[in-house]
Parts: C-alpha cells; structure tokens; sequence
C-alpha cells in the first residue's frame, strides 16, 4: 500500500540543513538547546550483500558522509526526566530496518540507544521515549500556551551540522484534515528536511511544538503543539488515521481507517514488531475489502470483461497486466520498452505498469535449463544486466551486477494454477528490498518486480499476489526449449498439463487438450529442434467456473523463416459488443474470404485458412480456425494438400 503518509514523509527526513544562527536568543539558551537537541540515527549497512561493476570509488564522497556509521534520518529533544521527543514518521523509518535501530547522537557524536517507547499517536505524528543512558541534564522547558505572531524558532540537528536555528513568525492554527481534533500550528521559520522532529521553540527559547512537515505549495511549515504530546495519553500507543489503499489494476481505491491501540512501554524492536503487524494486518484487510468491493466487476467477470473474452486470440510473450479503466472496460496495459541483448541469443526485454517493473527474460542458449530455474542468484545477474539498478557515489552511477543469494524464496499459485517462484533480495544501504515474482515459461521467465522500502515488503508481496491474477502473458520457445520445459512438470501452469503437446524430430507433431486434437506430419511443415512454438491462452467459462485454457497454437518454421501453421479459437460474441465483433465472428461463420480454404497471396507468402465448426451447428458458441502460409508462390492444389494434412487428423471434442 503506497497511501501511508509516514512513508511519503520519509523522504522528507533525508537532507541537511545551511548552518545559519538566529541571533537574537541569548547565548545562554543557545547552548542548552545545543546540548538538548540531537540527532536521529540509523546504524549503515557494514555487510553489502551487492556485487558491483568495479569498486566504489567512495572516495567521492564527502569525508563525513563517507566515514560516518551511521545514516541521520532527523531531530529529536530532550523534555527531562529522561523524556525525548521526535516526529513519528522519523522513527517509523526505522521499522523493518535491515541495519539496526534508531538511535540518537549529540554533537559531540556519542550515540545513545533508545530504551523504551512510552507515548506515541500516528496520527498527530509523535513519539516521546527514553535513552538507556542520559547523554546529561539539558533539557527544554515547555510552553503550551504560545501567542500567535510572535517570533519562533525551528531547530534542526541533521546530518552531523550542529544544531540549526531559524527563525519565523508562529502564523496560525490549521485544523487537523480529518476532522479537526486539534490544530497544527503553522509558522515562517525556514524548516529543511533534516529539522523533522525537531522543536519549534518561542522566543524566551521554550519549545512549543514539534516541526513535522513542510508546506507543498507556500512557505509556511507545519507543527504539533508540544501540549498535544504532554497530553497524549501515558502509556499507549494510538493509531487512529484515514488512509487509502490502491491496487495497480484498478481505477478505484479503498479507503479506511487504520484504528488500534495497544500498550506501552516497550523496547524499539517489540513497538516496531507490533505496529508492523498491525499495519500487515489493516493492509491485508483493505486489500480483501477492495477486491470484495471490486468483486461483480473483476476480470474476468461483468459486461467490461468481454471485449478481452471475446477478441480473436493474439500471442503476447510480453507480460501485461489487464486493467479496470473509468470508461468500465477491461484492458491490457504493459509493453516492451527496452530491449537488452545478452549472450547466446538471449535478452531482457522490459517495460512498466504502476509500481511494478514487467519483463521477459528469455535463457540464453548456454545457460543449463536445470540450473536456470534452480537458481536465482544466476537469473538475477542476468536481469541486473538492463542496467538499471545502480548504486549513486557522488556523481557516478556504479552498476549492480550481483545481488547474492534472495534472503527469502517461496512459490505462489495463482488464480489460472501457474506456479510463480517468489524472492526478496534486500539493499541495505539504501535500507530497501527487491520483490520478484518469476513465472517460467519454455524460453525462460515472465517476471513482474518491485523495489520498496523495507517496511512496505509485506505490502508489495500482497499486492504482487493479487496481481498475477491479472498478469497475462503466452508461453513461447523452440520445440528443443518446450521440450525440457514439459519435462518438468513444477513448472507447467495446469492448462498445460491438462493438454499434451507431443513431437518427433522429423516425423509428425501433434496436440491434444480436452477441447481439441490435431497432427500434422513433417511432410505438411518440418519438425525441427527449432520450430517456434507459441501458446497463447484465454479465459473461459465452463459450467459457472472462468479457467484459463489454450486458445492459439503456432508453429513457425524457425525464428527467421515465417512458414507456420496455427490454431485458433473464438467465442460467438456478446449482445453487448459492438459491430466489428459482430462482423468478424459472421466471416467465421460463413466461410468467407479468408476462411473459405481457398489460397491467397500475402505480401511474399501465401497463406490458406478455413473453419472448423465443433457440432457442425447453426448457431455455435465457438468455432476453430485453421492455417497454413508458406514463403513463395504455390499451386493452389498443392496449398489445398497442405491444409488437408492440417484438417485430416483434427477432432474437435464436446465440452
């Protein structure tokens, strides 16, 4: 789920602060807020699991940044008796971490680690905690009652830079935007990204608030007033926030609201294990409650599935996702953008849908099929080879050329029974993970794949499951690729095991599903290692229940000569399509032009088709097409020869 503003905010905790000073406070306030305020951080990756194109010239980086452990994610303060505040989605950075815990460094760069989270709201945005070890006795002194426009103080500890004070004016009260629990305070002094969680402080150097977030749109930055935190209630944890659940395929989101309590004190890692399964569970239950919602209008149901179940069968070795658009239509979103060659005659052919990267990756010709299926670490290299995963030091870009071993694998059925293997890679020095759905196809893998934050793994693989019930995508490769494809049967999406496809190097190939059957023999079309054989499949509806099955079977001559031979299936269209349906199933139906089994030239080919009706009926529900094209020009008594080679061992089945 991508609606949660904590994680929308983090970004807004990343970045430093120009060290300008106010001059008007006294010094003597300066250096207790000095020594009050301090750093948020979370510890740097010391393994990198990523494999690199040469080594990274950290000599690029700024000395501190390249020599720091840790990574400054905001600000935080001091309120005494062993009380410190911070914005909540400062620390909520930090949940799922892959490096460590927060924890909060002076000026002096002494770190002290957090020891209980006492008070926090996500809603206001908050969290007050205590520190295993006093850094000493400095604290801020509290105001709950500031005057508007009087001068005010953001303070901002980021990035090692010290303690940043800028000054402003406290310019208004802003209801809350759900329904005005209580006012944030606005106010003119400068706030970078890093002064978030940092105090607002008035002019006698007490804090009034907690600087939060920036304006979008004007110069005026946004605060929650120090008595909202003082008044929270002790003890509790309160998560009482509307927030929005989006799914890539469709046009409507849910929106709910994520409501829980539950008790404090606990550790860093207890709070943070409980609020992730918190958030785990409200997102499961949005995403059940949006499909529900959806339920009379998913693909493939309701009037806007028809054109896709009703369109003559086209093959797509290119994932795509089918899509709910506003017009209340179903369709395919999704194409190759890119191409990137690899060895052996393979490649990476990618392009994008909402978060999600989709890609074919077709084996190259060396590669093992055993070892290619069997091993993520050597499939990831090849998908890293598009180079688009890098890691940034200073002005170079350094390709990633390994990611390892996943830190997690499993398998997932869909829907349709494909069989996809699931891996999470982590990059923890950007404290991110890499989600890949794999579904193998005979030439290699439809892959569907996404890189989140950590926190948000769990939602990325939910939204991922949900989403291959609408990834569409034929299965293609030379016989020799079908032929240890079809060996293994883990592999095979359970439309192709209900089938058979069957061959004999120079002899004969044939089909058989539960709807048709059909051989030729090599005198029609020679039966090589490197024919192209192309499954497309459709979805269909039998006895109330929608399965997916075949509904086109190619087979060229080679993947540089065109010569083929192909089946396809149609469906007699809905009253609801408009007329080119119509027009096209009344050319099936008749036999007309080019269905008659009458040849034609074709460009540089000639072709020759006809219609097999499965009960010879008037009005039937389906009918079969046959056809054969050749390069060159033929004698119309031989391409007829060729067709009856097609039709004479076809049988069409009763459903």
């Amino acid at each position: 789920m991508y609606g949660l503003s904590w994680v929308l905010l983090l970004a807004l905790t990343l970045g430093g602060t120009a060290p300008v000073r106010a001059a008007s406070l006294d010094p003597g306030l300066i250096a207790n807020i000095d020594a009050a305020t301090f750093e948020v951080v979370i510890p740097r990756a010391v393994d990198d699991p990523l494999s690199y194109e040469k080594p990274l010239p950290l000599q690029l980086l700024p000395y501190q940044e390249r020599t720091d452990k840790y990574f400054s994610v905001g600000t935080a303060f001091a309120l005494g008796n062993n009380r410190y505040v911070t914005a909540g989605h400062v620390l909520m950075a930090a949940v799922g971490d892959l490096t460590g815990p927060p924890a909060l460094r002076d000026a002096a760069g002494h770190v002290y680690a957090i020891d209980k989270i006492e008070k926090f709201s996500l809603q206001q945005d908050f969290v007050l905690f205590s520190l295993k070890e006093q850094p000493g006795h400095s604290a801020l002194v509290a105001n709950t009652k500031p005057a508007l426009n009087t001068v005010v103080y953001a303070v901002g500890n980021a990035l090692g830079t010290g303690v940043v004070i800028r000054d402003g004016l406290y310019t208004s009260d802003t209801p809350e935007e759900e329904n005005g629990r209580w006012k944030w305070m606005r106010f003119s002094a400068a706030a970078s990204p890093g002064n978030s969680g940092g105090p607002l402080l008035d002019q006698d150097g007490k804090v009034i608030g907690v600087v939060l977030m920036k304006s979008a749109n004007e110069n005026l930055n946004y605060a929650l007033p120090i008595g909202e935190v003082l008044n929270a209630p002790d003890h509790t944890a309160v998560i009482d926030k509307q927030l929005t659940y989006q799914l890539d395929v469709l046009d409507e989101d849910q929106n709910g609201n994520f409501k829980a309590q539950f008790p404090l004190p606990a550790s860093y890692a207890d709070f943070s294990t409980t609020f992730q399964k918190l958030q785990n569970d409200f997102n499961e239950q949005q995403l059940k409650a949006l499909l529900q919602q959806q339920s009379a209008d998913l693909f493939p149901r309701g009037t806007g599935s028809n054109r896709i179940l009703h369109e003559d069968p086209q093959l797509s070795f290119f994932p795509s996702l089918i899509v709910h658009n506003r017009s209340g239509d179903w369709g395919y979103a999704g194409r190759e953008l890119n191409r990137v060659p690899l060895s052996g005659n393979g490649y990476i052919a990618s392009g994008y849908v909402g978060h999600n990267f989709l890609m074919h990756l077709r084996r190259p010709d060396g590669m093992q099929a055993d070892a290619f299926y069997n091993d993520p670490k050597q499939m990831m290299e090849l998908v890293l080879k598009t180079g688009y995963w890098y890691r940034p030091i200073g002005p170079e870009k350094i390709k990633i050329t390994s990611m390892g071993k996943p830190v997690t694998s499993s398998t997932y059925t869909d829907a349709w029974q494909r069989p996809w293997k699931v891996f999470v890679w982590s990059e923890p020095y950007i404290n991110a993970q890499v989600v890949l759905f794999a579904l193998p196809v005979p030439d290699g893998y439809a892959l569907m794949m996404r890189l989140n934050p950590a926190m948000v793994t769990h939602d990325s693989m939910i939204d991922m499951k949900a989403l291959t019930d609408f990834v569409n995508v034929d299965y293609g490769g030379s016989l020799a690729q079908w032929k240890t494809f079809l060996a293994d049967s883990s592999l095979l999406p359970q439309a192709l095991k209900d089938g058979r496809i069957d061959f004999d190097y120079g002899k004969r190939f044939s089909y058989a599903s539960s709807r048709i059957a059909f051989s030729y023999p090599d005198s029609l079309q020679t039966v090589a290692p490197d024919n192209m054989l192309g499954v497309g499949f459709g979805y269909f509806n039998q006895d109330g229940k929608v399965t997916l099955q075949t509904n086109y079977l190619q087979i060229r001559l080679n993947i540089t000569d065109p010569d083929r031979i192909s089946v396809r299936r149609h469906l007699a269209p809905t009253p609801d399509l408009d007329d080119n349906f119509k027009q096209a199933w009344g050319k099936l139906l008749h036999k007309q032009h080019p269905y008659d089994g009458v040849p034609y030239n074709d460009g540089d080919e000639m072709d020759i088709a006809s219609v097999m009706n499965p009960h010879a009926s008037a009005t039937p529900a389906e009918l079969y097409t046959v056809f054969y094209a050749t390069q060159g020009t033929h004698k119309p008594e031989d391409m007829k020869t060729k067709l009856d080679l097609l039709t004479h061992n076809f049988q069409l089945k009763s459903p």
